[in-house]
């Protein structure tokens, strides 16, 4: 519960970093013209409207469990997540491509910068106090994997979703300060235009990268090799177990996967003796792994010859 509650606070920081930085953005934008500085408005918009559906799906995975729903709803989280993806790709990518593509076509004049300055000065301090946030209770979860592993091994949409929709704001952000920049610099109109597009290229990749992993989990995905073998070596070392096939696992949630096992046991065990064996293995596997809230275990007993 505890972990959750972390996850709520992410996400709920980058909504109100996000909601700031947006409206400063707009403003800038409608008394400098900027085409950057809307697209980059809109990303924030996008952001926090995605912050809004990360925390309803949260809300709506922790359901209990029903009839209709055995497993209960933890899935949830991961439908919202391909939501989520969905509007970046769409409303965050493809309105600042087309605003970028409009803005070049019909470059506006210049003019003074400085509002844009200060807006993605303080945008770049807000945002990069929500990544920060977001990227410490990713760490909770790195382990020993690389970062970019980790994030492709992350199964927490609240973490990982709001650590990329941040990472890829500080980009923009940058992006859009250089394309103002420059186009100033050396009077040239495009440049934010180009700026503008290269924020909606950001944004397509970031959502593409999303909808891959949240359609992995969705579908069904189960742990990883090493916790497969692990497993079976756990299996294995219980007493009375002769032969353990391959774990079938799937995560039903962040902090929710289910577990089968077929397991065949010494056949000079007694009924009593096979239960007391599995429930020390189920035992032993939620201490390692306490993800594991379910656990079908099918016991077999063999003859040998």
């Amino acid at each position: 519960m505890a972990g959750n509650s972390s996850s709520k606070m992410v996400v709920y920081g980058a909504i109100g970093a996000n909601m700031a930085i947006a409206v400063s953005k707009f403003v800038a934008a409608f008394f400098t013209g900027s085409a950057a500085m809307m697209s980059e408005g809109i990303h924030s918009l996008v952001d926090s409207g995605n912050g809004m559906l990360i925390l309803y799906g949260m809300h709506r995975s922790g359901r209990p469990a029903d009839a209709r729903h055995p497993f209960g709803y933890s899935k949830e989280i991961y439908f919202w997540t391909v939501i989520v993806a969905v509007l970046i790709f769409a409303v965050g990518g493809g309105m600042s491509l087309y605003k970028g593509y409009q803005y070049i076509r019909n470059p506006a004049p210049l003019s003074d910068p400085t509002w844009n300055y200060w807006v993605l000065a303080l945008a770049i301090v807000f945002e990069g106090v929500a990544c920060a946030l977001a990227y410490r209770e990713f760490r909770k979860t790195q382990g020993d994997f690389g970062f970019w592993k980790a994030l492709r091994h992350s199964k927490d949409p609240a973490v990982f979703a709001i650590l990329l929709e941040d990472m890829a704001a500080l980009v923009g952000l940058l992006i859009a300060l250089a394309g103002i920049y420059f186009g100033h610099l050396l009077n040239n109109p495009y440049l934010d235009g180009a700026a503008s597009m290269a924020i909606g290229a950001l944004l397509v990749g970031m959502a593409v990268f999303m909808l891959k992993e949240a359609k992995g989990l969705l579908i069904g995905e189960g742990v990883s090799e090493a916790v497969l073998t692990d497993l079976q070596a756990i299996g294995r070392q219980q007493p009375g177990v002769e032969n353990l096939r391959p774990p079938l696992t799937m995560y039903l949630g962040p902090a929710d996967v289910i577990l089968a096992l077929d397991v065949e046991f010494k056949d000079q065990l007694s009924a009593e003796e096979v239960e007391t064996a599995i429930d020390q293995m189920q035992n032993t596997i939620r201490a390692k792994y306490p993800e594991f809230q379910r656990i079908f275990i099918e016991a077999k007993s063999i003859v040998k010859e």
